[in-house]
C-alpha cells in the first residue's frame, strides 16, 4: 500500500519511512525542505518536493501515486519561536493542515495518522498524563496542534475521514540501522544540544530554569526513542487501514527525567565533562510532562523497546559523532 508521508525528510518522518519499509508499505515522501533533509530519504523511496499549502499539487500527487493513507508530520515545531511568531505557526500548522485535508478529500484519501504533541496538555493537573487530561496548552505550538486535532474530529464527523492523533512526549535517539538522526536549524532539542556540546561543536549547553517545582529545580520530561515512535505510527496506520475508528493516543516511555539528569547521563555515555550554564526560564515550558501510554498499549499492543535513557543517548551519540555538523558533514 502507498503511504504519503508529509515532512518525511524530517527527523521523525525519516524514521517512520524506515519503519514503513520494514513493514511492507511503500512510502512516498512529500516535503518542501524548509527543515527536512534530502539525505534523510533513502534512494529507493519516491521523493516529491512540494508544499502542503498547494492543494492542487498535493491532490495530484495523491492521485498519481494512488495513495491509501497519509502520515502528516509537516509543521513548524519550535516552542519558543511559536511564542514570538504565532502567525507563522497558525499559517504553517493550522492552515497547512486544512489545505492538506482538502487535498485528501479531493483525491478520495480518507485516513490520516497525525503527528500531535504533549504540548496540548500545557501544565498538567496530575501526572502521568492520560488522553482525557485537561487540554490547556501554554504555548502557541501546542495550541496549533490542538486546533488541528479539532479539525480532524470535525472532518471525521462530516466527511468520514478517520484519523489517529499521536501526542508525542520528547522524541530522541537515532536509528541503529540507517544513517539518519536529529538535525534541526536552529537546534532547540535538549539531547542534540548536549551532544553537540560534548563534541565541541557548541561551547556550552544551557539549562533554562532551575527554580521549577521539581526535585532538582529543572524541567522533567518523558523521553521516547524515535524508533519506538515510528513503530507506533505503523500500528496506528494498520488500525485505520483495517477499518478502525478515529483515536487519540499518548506516546511516551512513562518515565520522567530532569534536564540535569539527562546532562549527567550524557556525560557518562560520552565520557566528556562539558560546560553547563544556567539561564532564565523560557516562556511556555511546563515543569513536568510524563505520559501514560496505557491506552495505546492496551488497544494497539504498542510496547517501547529502545527508550531507556542510556539507549536514547547512545544511539543519538553514535549518529552525532559521525555527523558533527548534521547532514552537512
Amino acid at each position: 500500500m502507498n503511504i504519503l508521508v508529509t515532512g518525511g525528510a524530517g527527523y521523525i518522518g525519516s524514521h517512520v519511512v524506515e519503519e514503513l519499509q520494514k513493514s511492507g508499505f511503500t512510502p512516498i515522501v512529500y516535503d518542501n525542505f524548509s527543515t527536512g533533509h534530502e539525505a534523510a530519504v533513502p534512494d529507493e523511496v519516491q521523493l516529491v518536493e512540494g508544499d502542503i499549502h498547494d492543494v492542487r499539487f498535493a491532490k495530484h500527487i495523491m492521485e498519481q501515486f494512488k495513495i491509501d493513507a497519509v502520515i502528516h508530520f509537516a509543521a513548524s515545531s519550535l516552542v519558543g519561536e511559536s511564542m514570538t511568531d504565532p502567525a507563522k505557526y497558525y499559517f504553517n500548522n493550522v492552515e497547512g493542515s486544512l489545505h492538506l485535508l482538502e487535498a485528501m478529500r479531493g483525491a478520495g484519501v480518507d485516513r490520516m495518522v497525525f503527528s500531535s504533541t504533549a504540548a496540548v496538555y500545557g501544565e498538567p493537573e496530575a501526572v502521568p498524563i492520560t488522553e482525557d487530561s485537561r487540554l490547556a496548552p501554554t504555548n502557541v505550538y501546542g495550541r496549533t496542534k490542538l486546533a488541528i486535532e479539532g479539525m480532524l474530529a470535525d472532518y471525521d464527523h462530516a466527511y468520514d475521514m478517520r484519523y489517529v492523533a499521536l501526542r508525542y512526549f520528547n522524541a530522541a535517539g537515532a536509528s541503529p540501522t540507517r544513517d539518519i538522526g536529529e538535525d534541526h536549524s536552529p537546534e532547540s532539542h535538549l539531547i542534540p544540544l548536549i551532544l553537540k556540546t560534548a563534541q565541541g561543536v557548541r561551547k556550552q549547553v544551557s539549562i533554562f530554569g532551575t527554580d521549577y517545582p521539581t526535585a532538582d529545580g529543572t524541567c522533567v520530561r518523558d523521553y521516547i526513542h524515535v524508533c519506538d515512535l515510528a513503530k507506533a505510527h505503523v500500528l496506528a496506520l494498520k488500525h485505520l487501514l483495517s477499518g478502525g475508528s478515529s483515536r487519540v493516543y499518548n506516546l511516551g516511555s512513562e518515565n520522567g527525567f530532569s534536564v540535569r539528569q539527562m546532562i549527567d547521563s550524557a556525560k557518562k555515555v560520552t565520557g566528556v565533562d562539558f560546560p553547563v550554564v544556567e539561564e532564565e526560564r523560557r516562556a511556555g515550558d511546563p515543569a513536568v510532562l510524563i505520559a501514560s501510554s496505557a491506552k495505546i498499549r492496551e488497544e494497539l499492543g504498542w510496547e517501547p523497546q529502545h527508550s531507556s535513557v542510556d539507549e536514547v543517548i547512545s544511539t543519538a551519540w553514535k549518529w552525532h559523532k559521525g555527523h558533527p555538523h548534521g547532514y552537512c558533514g
